[in-house]
C-alpha cells in the first residue's frame, strides 16, 4: 500500500514541519504506519481478524497518514516486534516469566515498560496455563477435583477442548459438571485465585476486578456439539432425570442428526450437495424411517435408490461409525447455517424467514 505525499498541517503553513519521534505517533498512527510497512496482503490478512469499527478507523488513519521517515518506521517496527515477544513470553509463561527473559535480553527499565504497557491493556483470562495443556494430560489432573471445580475450569477452555475432556469424564460426573456448567454465571477474581492457588500453577495476574463472565446454557451447548453422540446422549438423559427444564433448553439450542426432519427442502438439498454418498449412508443405518423419508424425498429416483443399496450391501456397521457419519453431517449443516446458507428452526422456536 503507498504511502500518501506529505501534507501541510491544519493551519496551512508551508514551512518545514517538525519530524516526530516514534513516542509522538498516536496508538492508531502507529498501527497504520504499520500495516502500510508491512504492504496490502499482509495488511488484508490482519484485518480478517478486526472488528468491522476497527477496520474503519485504522483505513481512516492510512488514508490520512503522512510520509514516514525510514528510522521512524524502523522505530515502530522495532517496537511491534517487542511487544509481540513480550506477548509471546507471557503465553508461554506468565508475567513474571517474560520479565526475567525482557531484562536478559533488554534492560531492567526497558523490560519494565514493555510489561506495563502490556499489561495495561491485556486482560489476561484465568487458567492461561491449563488452557496449553494437552486434554489428555489434563484429565489426569482435574478429573479428580470437585465437579464445580472441574466446570469452572471448562467454562474457561476452548469448546474442542472441554468437550475431549468432558466426554472422557466418568459417567457420574459428566451430567453433574456440564449442569454447574449450564447455570454458571459469574465468578469472583477471588474465587478464580483460589482455585488456581489450590491448583499449584502460578498463572498471570488478572489485570482487572471485575466480574469475569463465563459458563451458561451457551457455553455447554457448544461443548455438547462437539462431544461424540454417545457421550451427548447419556448426558442429555441425565440431566432429563436431574433438571428437566436445563435440559429442554439445551436440547432448544442444539442441533442433532435427526433434527434433519427441521430442514426444509431446499436446505436438506443443500446439504446432500456438501456429503460423501458412504457417509450418507452410514449416518442413515440406524435412524427411523421418518429421517430416511426425508432424504430421499430430496433425492432423485436413481440417487436414492443407489443410497438404499449402498445401505443394504454395506451390512451391520459399529454403532461408534455411524455416530461419527452422523457428527461429520451435523457438522456440515451447522456450517451452512453459520454462514447463512440454510436456516434452522430449532424445537420451540418461530423461525421467520423474510
Amino acid at each position: 500500500m503507498a504511502q500518501t505525499a506529505n501534507t501541510p498541517g491544519a493551519g496551512g503553513a508551508s514551512g518545514p514541519s517538525k519530524k516526530k519521534g516514534k513516542n509522538e505517533f498516536t496508538g492508531r498512527q502507529k498501527a497504520a504506519i504499520f500495516l502500510v510497512s508491512v504492504g496490502s496482503e499482509i495488511s488484508a490478512e490482519i484485518f480478517k481478524f478486526l472488528r468491522e469499527d476497527e477496520i474503519e478507523t485504522l483505513t481512516f488513519e492510512i488514508a490520512r497518514l503522512e510520509t514516514v521517515e525510514p528510522d521512524q518506521k524502523d522505530a515502530i517496527l522495532l517496537e511491534f516486534q517487542e511487544l509481540m515477544m513480550a506477548n509471546q513470553f507471557i503465553t508461554t509463561g506468565g508475567i513474571d516469566y517474560a520479565r526475567e527473559l525482557l531484562e536478559k535480553s533488554l534492560g531492567s527499565q526497558k523490560a519494565i515498560d514493555i510489561i506495563n504497557r502490556l499489561t495495561s491493556s491485556l486482560q489476561v483470562r484465568p487458567f492461561d496455563f491449563i488452557r496449553r495443556t494437552d486434554p489428555a494430560h489434563l484429565l489426569n489432573f482435574i478429573q479428580q477435583e470437585h465437579p464445580q471445580t472441574i466446570a469452572l475450569i471448562l467454562a474457561y477452555l476452548e469448546p474442542n477442548k472441554a468437550s475431549i475432556i468432558l466426554q472422557n469424564l466418568p459417567h457420574e460426573v459428566q451430567s453433574d459438571v456440564a449442569r454447574r456448567i449450564a447455570t454458571m454465571d459469574r465468578t469472583s477474581p477471588e474465587v478464580l485465585r483460589e482455585v488456581e492457588r489450590v491448583l499449584e500453577k502460578k498463572l498471570s495476574t488478572l489485570s482487572s476486578e471485575d466480574y469475569t463472565a463465563a459458563g451458561g446454557v451457551e457455553s455447554i451447548v457448544e461443548i455438547l456439539n462437539l462431544v461424540d453422540r454417545s457421550s451427548e446422549k447419556q448426558i442429555i438423559e441425565a440431566l432429563e432425570d436431574e433438571d428437566p427444564e436445563l435440559a429442554e433448553e439445551i436440547k432448544k439450542r442444539m442441533f442433532v442428526f435427526e433434527d434433519i426432519v427441521m430442514l426444509d427442502d431446499r436446505a436438506i438439498q443443500k446439504v446432500m450437495r456438501e456429503v460423501d454418498s458412504q457417509e450418507l449412508a452410514k449416518a442413515l443405518k440406524s435412524v427411523d424411517t421418518e429421517v430416511q423419508d426425508k432424504i430421499f424425498r430430496n433425492m432423485s429416483k436413481r440417487a436414492a435408490g443407489m443410497l438404499k443399496e449402498d445401505m443394504e450391501f454395506m451390512g451391520p456397521i459399529r454403532l461408534k461409525d455411524v455416530e461419527e457419519a452422523q457428527q461429520k453431517i451435523v457438522s456440515i449443516i451447522r456450517h451452512l447455517e453459520d454462514t447463512g446458507e440454510i436456516v434452522v428452526a430449532r424445537s420451540g422456536e418461530d423461525e421467520m424467514v423474510v
